[in-house]
């Protein structure tokens, strides 16, 4: 792609074409497909991420909530792993680890 752009690219850092390929450039790594597949790492698409952040938002935005900067990563955490069917595995995890600690873990998302 970057090559495709080259002969468009200006001295203009405003130009479109120029940008998209500063911007590409800047990510390549986050860009390599294949290296990812053969790593077997996921991959999410534009609708994967879109959903993640109307996931969040939902969440944040609930009449009535606040949330401190310390304790947003924990319950965004929780919230994506509820919106991805882990939330029986995480919660079965939370009860076997409280279990060897003589914990009791209250649920209350």
């Amino acid at each position: 792609m970057l090559d495709a752009l080259a002969p468009f690219v200006s001295a203009n850092e405003d130009d479109p074409v120029t940008a998209c390929a500063r911007y590409l450039h800047n990510r390549l790594d986050q860009l390599d497909y294949q290296g990812a597949i053969q790593r077997d790492l996921p991959m999410g698409s534009g609708e994967i991420e879109s959903a993640h952040r109307y996931i969040i938002q939902e969440r944040l935005k609930l009449p009535g909530a606040w949330w401190l900067p310390d304790h947003i990563e924990t319950m965004l955490a929780l919230r994506l792993n509820r919106a991805n069917r882990e939330w029986e595995a995480y919660w079965q995890g939370i009860e076997k680890e409280a279990a060897g600690t003589s914990q009791v873990v209250v649920a209350s998302l």
